[in-house]
């Protein structure tokens, strides 16, 4: 199947599963989905027993107006998430009574069903709207975690490979992350970007073996990482304002001064 609307399908009975793009979701009793348009899904019931399925289609007249929708679509609208949403639900859940009532209501065929399953309607999307805004912030929540875990594991890279010659483009493969996001992400997360983060801890290097060793000063450019004298003295320079000998001289005119 692949349609222009929405659709719903909770599961009354039995075991079905869908294949949603190539992503296998199976359903249980009392579980729903909700498939964003256009989403192209294969259906198959798995179990033997009876299956019993309510599906409801829908779309949103004036889409395009300014008018507020539901909180739900603010889930489905957003291009991060995945093209449908899996509720599993439980038998004394509020939206598994509502699906029940609309399917009993439909089933007494009286005059006036059709102004009782509307109003049923209603309260279906209330609760609907609810579910997967809490669905939807915690998925927000876990993707936050997940990303924050990315960036940790970027900056211990960093740290941990600093003497070497490595780009952004080796840290965004570390991570599997494009380097125009690990570079945005980055800087949101930590302060600053991932270029000035590895200067930085280069020159916090350089800064120990200026301060307790007697190498020469190209000797440890090379050792910190920077590709010749001349360029780590300019970023030094910037980053402490002073060159890295006077930075020597002052660190061990500090030293003899605390001895005294």
């Amino acid at each position: 199947n692949r349609h222009s609307h929405f659709e719903m399908v909770y599961i009354k009975k039995g075991c079905v599963n869908y294949q949603i793009e190539g992503r296998n979701v199976i359903l249980n009793p009392y579980d729903l989905i909700l498939i964003k348009p256009e989403t192209l899904h294969v259906v198959r019931v798995e179990s033997d027993e009876m299956c019993e399925l309510f599906v409801l289609s829908f779309a949103f007249e004036n889409h395009s107006n300014a008018a507020r929708q539901p909180d739900f679509m603010d889930f489905l609208e957003d291009s991060q998430t995945r093209s449908y949403i899996h509720l599993s639900l439980t038998r004394k859940n509020e939206i598994t009574a509502v699906f029940d009532r609309i399917v009993r209501e439909r089933q007494k065929a009286r005059e006036w069903d059709h102004v009782m399953v509307n109003l049923l309607m209603m309260e279906l999307f209330v609760l609907l709207s609810r579910a997967v805004r809490e669905e939807w912030e915690q998925n927000g929540r876990n993707r936050s975690l997940k990303m924050k875990e990315l960036l940790l594991a970027a900056k211990d890279y960093i740290d941990r490979n600093y003497s070497k010659n490595i780009t952004l483009s080796d840290v965004a493969q570390y991570i599997y992350l494009s380097e125009s996001y690990l570079a945005h992400s980055f800087k949101q997360e930590f302060g600053i970007s991932p270029k000035s983060y590895l200067l930085q801890v280069r020159i916090r290097a350089a800064k120990d073996f200026l301060e307790n060793t007697q190498m020469k000063i190209g000797d440890i450019a090379l050792m910190v990482g920077f590709s010749g004298q001349q360029r780590f003295n300019d970023i030094f320079k910037k980053q402490e304002h002073m060159t890295p000998l006077k930075y020597r001289k002052q660190s061990r005119l500090t030293h003899l001064n605390q001895e005294r």
